[in-house]
């Protein structure tokens, strides 16, 4: 009977065995478990720049898949094909994006920017996308034209103040200042003893001031006290009596039919009461003239 187990099946099984163990072995050394169950989605971008196979797919952080696939769209020149595995425990709302960001030390990755929409992307369907420029592509574009202006700005400031560094003026203001620097130590020192030696005299005339205004303070309580001890109703309702005795008294005197009023007013009785006047003048002055005619004096 012929043996089945030849010399060269054996080699055969052998190799067919390697090759399989190193077609699992090098998915496993990329980070690929080829038994997890997985969904596959399909995303287009036009960069895919420090991305590689095997990359890893994340969800807030979370790794939650693998880049499967990277293929040029040679129909459609300049978008590249990127097939992304996630765990088939994900669902994708149809307005999430698969952005591609790059990290300073590692390679890119795919994060996953959840949607908030209830309708799901089908298995295998079309993923939105975006690229987030790396840290050197935004060091180039924005930062980079910034520094260059600012070294510009920068130089011209340092030539500046070497220009106000070797004015003699700047020196001059230097010496200035030790001087007033100087003159402020010895004002100081000058205040210092004047304080030391005056202060206490302040202290006590501030006291024998305070003691001055206590007693004032305590005068004008007592003046207070006085004050609302007089009849200050009393006095106030005669000031009132008189003001209207004298309101009436000046209406009689401005009403001219009243006897005060015709007094003041009428001009007969005033020029009578001058003819009166003229007329007892002349009887007093004709009487010391001619007593005899007025008085008899008989002797018994």
């Amino acid at each position: 009977m012929k043996k089945i187990a030849t010399k060269e099946f054996i080699i055969g099984l052998c190799v067919i065995i390697a090759l399989v163990v190193l077609f699992f072995g090098i998915d496993f050394l990329r980070g690929i478990n080829l038994f997890q169950p997985t969904n596959y989605y399909h995303a287009s971008y036009s960069n895919v720049a420090g991305l590689e196979v095997a990359a890893p797919v994340t969800v807030d952080g979370y790794k939650v898949g693998q880049v499967r696939e990277i293929n040029f769209n040679y129909e459609n020149p300049g978008i590249v094909d990127v097939v992304i595995a996630v765990d088939e425990k994900l669902s994708l709302p149809v307005d999430s994006r698969a952005v591609i960001e790059s990290g300073l030390m590692s390679g890119a990755s795919v994060k996953i920017i959840m949607g908030k929409e209830s309708a799901k992307i089908p298995v295998g369907g079309e993923v939105q996308t975006a690229v987030i420029p790396d840290l050197m592509s935004a060091l180039s574009t924005d930062v980079m034209p910034n520094v260059g202006n600012i070294l510009a700005q920068v130089d011209s400031l340092v030539r500046n103040l070497n220009t106000l560094i070797a004015d003699p003026a700047l020196a001059n203001a230097v010496k200035s200042l030790d001087a007033i620097t100087a003159n402020v130590e010895l004002a100081t020192v000058g205040l210092n003893n004047t304080m030391n030696n005056q202060l206490p005299g302040i202290m006590d005339n501030a006291g024998k001031i305070t003691t001055n205004l206590d007693v004032v303070v305590n005068d004008l309580a007592v003046l207070s006290a006085q004050l609302k001890a007089l009849p200050l109703q009393s006095t106030m309702d005669n000031v009132n009596a008189t003001t209207a005795n004298l309101s009436t008294f000046s209406a009689q005197l401005n009403d001219k039919n009243s006897t005060l009023g015709m007094l003041m007013n009428d001009p007969q009785l005033y020029n009578q009461l001058n003819r009166v006047t003229a007329d007892i003048d002349s009887l007093i002055v004709d009487i010391k003239r001619n007593p005899k005619r007025y008085i008899s004096i008989k002797l018994l």
